[in-house]
């Protein structure tokens, strides 16, 4: 059990490093907004006081340390769901691994984003209150998918 606990920890770091690769690269060539993880960790540190929905989360009072909080909660994110899906495949699939169930997961956890986090930042239920929802739900989509090939590459490097 203690071998799995690790591995998924590895999964999900792997996972959660080339999604912030994919989104560098997003940024950088495609002209994306840069990932910005202080509204996040904003969020985060209201959480721990009892709100999870607000109606902006720049309009939330701010603390000092958001931006390093946003960045700790989006690995610690990362590395939940990396334990969680270790758990649920097995070591058996360490052994072999396969795309299809790091893809599974990989579209599961958006909705996290879509129905918590979104909504807790102001966004509206999948990105809804956004003029451009559907651009972004299909990002999401696809950065998650980046996320479960991270999943899954990382396991075949630890096999």
């Amino acid at each position: 059990m203690f071998d799995l606990f690790w591995r998924g920890v590895a999964v999900g770091i792997g996972a959660t490093i080339l999604m912030d690769i994919w989104a560098i690269v997003l940024w950088r060539l495609f002209g994306q907004s840069a990932p910005n993880w202080a509204p996040v960790g904003r969020w985060f540190w209201h959480l721990g006081r009892g709100k999870v929905f607000h109606s902006s989360i720049a309009e939330a009072e701010p603390y000092a340390h958001e931006l390093a909080l946003g960045w700790l909660s989006h690995y610690a994110v990362g590395v939940l769901y990396g334990v969680v899906f270790a758990f649920l495949v097995g070591m058996s699939w360490f052994a072999a691994p396969t795309f299809i169930p790091a893809w599974i997961m990989g579209i599961v956890t958006v909705g996290a984003g879509w129905f918590l986090l979104q909504p807790g930042l102001g966004l509206g239920w999948a990105a809804s209150k956004l003029p451009n929802a559907n651009t972004v739900r299909f990002l999401n989509l696809v950065a998650h998918t980046v996320f479960a090939l991270g999943l899954y590459g990382t396991a075949f490097i630890i096999r």
